[in-house]
């Protein structure tokens, strides 16, 4: 009869080790918490910095575009410089032609020279035909 008694008692230690469950039960559910905590700030966090870097990105982007569009200025404008200088060059040359196939006679070239008279008049320029 003695083990029908003890088989209906609880022992002592029963509840104490229920008790023990419990608490690290819900020591675990608070760590367990806390994680999730923590997750969610670096979640955030994490998500704040993609926003930041997503900006960055499409600051960038439009840097990048004005950048090609003034490097394909720059390169308009150096094709019209060389342009420039061919047609420079390309005159420089017609006037050397120019000036080789047209010789002017030494006498056409010298102007006759100017003589002043008493009165500051320049002679030889007009002929006065009223007498």
């Amino acid at each position: 009869m003695a083990i029908a008694a003890s088989a209906g008692l609880a022992s002592p230690g029963a509840g104490l080790w229920a008790q023990i469950q419990q608490q690290q039960a819900q020591r675990s559910a608070d760590q367990a918490e806390q994680q999730a905590r923590a997750l969610r700030v670096q979640a955030r966090q994490a998500l704040s910095a993609a926003d930041r870097a997503q900006e960055n990105a499409r600051s960038l982007q439009g840097e990048s575009s004005q950048a090609q569009v003034d490097a394909d200025n720059a390169q308009r404008g150096v094709q019209a410089m060389k342009s420039m200088t061919q047609i420079q060059q390309g005159i420089g040359e017609l006037r050397a032609q120019i000036a080789n196939e047209v010789q002017v006679p030494s006498s056409v070239q010298q102007a006759p020279p100017v003589v002043v008279n008493s009165s500051g008049q320049t002679t030889g320029s007009l002929v006065n035909v009223t007498a």
